[in-house]
Parts: C-alpha cells; sequence; structure tokens
C-alpha cells in the first residue's frame, strides 16, 4: 500500500499507488449499450471498480468485456479476460490471477530491543468470474499464503495459509427505470467507505473478506446500500477450516450522493452518508472481554475542487462495552494541492492531513471514548502496524511526484499524539501498548516514509519502502523502542 495521502483518487492512478498493483490499462471504449445509460460513477460506487479494461482492487469489479474485440488484446494473457462460452458472446469467463512477494524487514519489532525480524511472503491468487447474460454472475477466488525468514514467531492465518476460499458468491442485478438494481450472497469483500475504517488489508497476504448479503440501487446522481456480514475466520491449512465467525457480525446503510458542479464554486465531489452497527460477543478493552455493540453514524466526501484533492471524513460512534456506554469520535481530513497544468494523475502535489480518533475510559469509569474502526487499513499510520485510530491525533504534511513515467515517489513527515495521556497507546489490533496507560507523555512518535512504485508494464509493479519511526515519551516511558521498516515488493497480475 502506498502512503495514506495516495486514497486521494486525483493525486495518481488510484489503484498504482494505493495499493502497489499495476496502472489501470488504457481506457477503452464502452461495450454498446453501456455509453447510452447514465449510471453512477464506477470510482466512487462502493466497489472501487476501474474504467473498461483496467485492474481494480477487488477483481470482481474489474469489467472486461472490451476483450470481446480481439483487436484489443495484446498478448495471449488477454484472451483469460474474455473467454465466450456461447456464441452470441453473453455467457463469458473472466479469468484473473496475481503473484506477489514481498520482503519487510522490521527492527525492533514490538518496538521492543530484539533482534530484527525478516518477512518473505508470497502469495497466489486465482479468480474466475462467469457472466450469465447481462444480469447474473457467479464469482470465484482461491489463494495461498506463504512466509518465511527470520524471528517471525507464531504467524498468523492471515499471512500463512496453505489454501483458502477467499470469495465466492452470487450477483444479480436488473435495471427498474433508470436505476440498477442488485444483489450479491457469499463470501465477499466489502470496501464501501472510508478507507480507513473498511478495507480488504491487502498488507495481508490473505485478505479481509465477510459472509452474508449486500443490495444496491444505483442512479446517475445517487446510490444505496444495504449489507449484513459476518467476517471469515480463517485457519491455517486446507479449504476446510475458513469458517464464519459466529461472534462478530457488521451491518448497515450507505448513501451515495453525486454533488452539483457548483459546489464550493465549481467541483467535482462525491458525499456518502452511513449509519453502521458492530456486534463483538468478545470485545476488549483495558483487559476486560465481553459483548460490545457500537454505532456508527457518518459521512465522507471525496473529490476535487479545482487543483484541491479531497478526502475528508467523520464520524461519531456510540453503544455499549459490558456493562459501560461508548461516546467515541473519529475525523480524517486528507487534502493535497496539485501542482503545474500537467495530467493530473502525474503533477507534482503537497498535502496534509489531520487525524483524530478520541480516546479515554479504556482503563477508566464513564464512558468508553476510545474510537474504534470495524476493519480499516492500519498501514495508514504505521507500515509496523503500531499505530491505530484510537486515542490518536496526527498530523501529516507530505509530498508526491513522478520521476519519470509510470513511477511515482510519496514522502511524509506524521507527528502522532495521544487524545487522552491516562489511556493507553494501541496498535493496529486493538491491543494497547502495556504500559503505556500509566504515562503522561502526550506525544507518541514522529514518523517519516518514503516509498516508490513503478509500473514497469501494465501488469508488473514494483515498489520501494522506507519507513521510521522515532518513539517519543507516551511509547519510551514504557520502555519501548524506535523501529525501522525496509520492504522491497514485486506485484505481477493479469
Amino acid at each position: 500500500m502506498d502512503l495514506r495521502f495516495s486514497r486521494l483518487r486525483a493525486a495518481t492512478a488510484p489503484l498504482c499507488l494505493l495499493s502497489g498493483t499495476p496502472a489501470l490499462a488504457e481506457t477503452t471504449a464502452e461495450p454498446a449499450g453501456e455509453a447510452q445509460r447514465k449510471s453512477y460513477p464506477a470510482a466512487y460506487n462502493g466497489d472501487a471498480a476501474a474504467a473498461p479494461g483496467g485492474y481494480a482492487l477487488s477483481r470482481w469489479a474489474e469489467d472486461w468485456r472490451v476483450m470481446q474485440n480481439p483487436a484489443k488484446r495484446d498478448d495471449p494473457l488477454d484472451r483469460l479476460k474474455f473467454i465466450p462460452l456461447d456464441d452470441d458472446g453473453d455467457v463469458y469467463l473472466t479469468v484473473s490471477g496475481e503473484l506477489r512477494l514481498r520482503m519487510n524487514l522490521t527492527t525492533n519489532p514490538n518496538l521492543r530491543d530484539a533482534q530484527a525480524q525478516r518477512q518473505d511472503i508470497n502469495r497466489e491468487t486465482l479468480g474466475a468470474d462467469l457472466h450469465i447474460g447481462p444480469h447474473l454472475r457467479f464469482y470465484g477466488e482461491i489463494s495461498h499464503g506463504g512466509i518465511g525468514g527470520r524471528n517471525l514467531g507464531v504467524p498468523a492465518a492471515t499471512l500463512r495459509n496453505d489454501m483458502v476460499l477467499l470469495q465466492y458468491f452470487a450477483e444479480a442485478n436488473a435495471m427498474v427505470g433508470e436505476a440498477e438494481v442488485g444483489a450479491r450472497y457469499g463470501r465477499q469483500e466489502f470496501t464501501d467507505g472510508p478507507n480507513i475504517l473498511v478495507s480488504q488489508r491487502d498488507n495481508n497476504t490473505i485478505r479481509y473478506t465477510l459472509n452474508g448479503f449486500r443490495g444496491w440501487v444505483r442512479g446517475a446522481k445517487a446510490r444505496l446500500t444495504v449489507f449484513d456480514l459476518k467476517p471469515t475466520a480463517y485457519g491455517d491449512l486446507g479449504t476446510d477450516d475458513d469458517v464464519i465467525d459466529p461472534a462478530r457480525r457488521f451491518s448497515g446503510v450507505t448513501a451515495g450522493f453525486v454533488l452539483p458542479k457548483t459546489t464550493l464554486g465549481g467541483s467535482q465531489l462525491y458525499l456518502d452518508l452511513f449509519a453502521w452497527r458492530r456486534r463483538n460477543l468478545v470485545g476488549t478493552w483495558g483487559g476486560r472481554i465481553g459483548p460490545a455493540t457500537r454505532y456508527y453514524a457518518g459521512a465522507q466526501l471525496r473529490g476535487d475542487v479545482g487543483r484541491l484533492g479531497l478526502d475528508w471524513s467523520v464520524n461519531h460512534q456510540w453503544g455499549t462495552f459490558m456493562n459501560q456506554g461508548i461516546d467515541a469520535w473519529q475525523a480524517f481530513l486528507a487534502q493535497t494541492w496539485r501542482i503545474g497544468n500537467g495530467p493530473a494523475k502525474t503533477a507534482p502535489r503537497l498535502g496534509v492531513h489531520v487525524d483524530y480518533a478520541s480516546g479515554g475510559g479504556g482503563y477508566g469509569q464513564g464512558k468508553l471514548r476510545n474510537a474504534y474502526a470495524p476493519f480499516g487499513n492500519n498501514i495508514y499510520f504505521s507500515y509496523q502496524l503500531y499505530l491505530t485510530p484510537s486515542n490518536l491525533v496526527a498530523v501529516t504534511p507530505n509530498a508526491s511526484f513522478t520521476p519519470f513515467r509510470n513511477a511515482r515517489i510519496s514522502a511524509e513527515y506524521e507527528l502522532a499524539w495521544r487524545d487522552d495521556v491516562h489511556d493507553a497507546v494501541y496498535r493496529a489490533n486493538g491491543q494497547p501498548f502495556a504500559g503505556t496507560q500509566n504515562g503522561r507523555g502526550r506525544k507518541i512518535a514522529d514518523v517519516l516514509r518514503a516509498q516508490m512504485v513503478w509500473n514497469a508494464t501494465p501488469r508488473l509493479t514494483l515498489t520501494g519502502r522506507y519507513e521510521h519511526l522515532m518513539a517519543r515519551a507516551a511509547l519510551t516511558d514504557a520502555g519501548y523502542r524506535s523501529s525501522d521498516f525496509i520492504a522491497g515488493w514485486i506485484s505481477y497480475r493479469f
């Protein structure tokens, strides 16, 4: 994954920097009949869909009907993107795949004075998307994750897994008037919301999936999504030990709107409003384990206002943890300014993002004010996974530019504090750094990041990344140390 400001769509090709995957293929003409029907913009419809003929984070969000035309195929692998199964091409199969290799080196793992950890990670994924006419499809995806290296401890099943049925679902859709109505049931990735709150967590070898129902209605200017899902509890052996987690459930509704271009004096902006519920029978705070029900009400504003790219979101959280009431807030405000008159995806950019997640109550009485992300993108704050949006205030200036064709360099400097000094510093798994609740230092860390992503070919991406976390008083007073992260990644997709 790229630095957090890469989630601003206008900063560059959205997938190239967001996940270290190949840049979008050259946009091609829409299939016959599609151009006449206005639909909700694909990049904002909750699927993170790509332009026709391009790669998406979730492979089922891709549209490869352009490959029905032999003139659009450049090599034999392109034939796999549209395999007709009838004479008219109404029934067809799309085959996709990925080979990803990563080397991650982390000094002072767990921020303790210890030998460095090296992770040598591989992921192989194969997917098949069967379309039966324009209104019915079946998707399946299988994946293998392997890990070697040194000082690994016991790798989680999301890092080492012999074989997993990563996704499998049935989907139906139809046009009702000018609106598309659809439903999907089965195991699936879900990213319909702010990336810091809901993400497929591509940094994992085995990505985050959920099981259940998702339905939607999409018009040209508005959309509505409803869902009821339970996460997958992965084993680390074969396909038989990956089950639906009975302790957790995530459900809700999201409404999206294309705002008038006159908004803010001339813009291309999209507003999402969401109301969610997350239930967890084994919630944990301050060493206590018990049932938790957390509600979310929030909004996300994304898009461009002239040279300014925006991704702002805010949410309020309430509910109960055991016998303790919840009252928490999160706000994530990211913006970049495009420099010069060149293409938006390659122009240099300067930016800053300010992130707030309330804290307090995890070790005390009264309201639980610790904010919590359902299954968000924690590498947004730290690739070592040492920061998470709970009891956190962060300010991060950043810059990005294109040194040569199909490459992007990004750099940022993050300053992080605790919101409540009487509460702990929390890491990505929601667990506290033991002892930090007893100190009174406010400053958590400074984090320096630099990354270059090079899309060597439309399918092959090379990434290099460096990160240095400088522990400050909130951590060092409890005996924690600074840490470096150095990584090199290769990804090949078709």
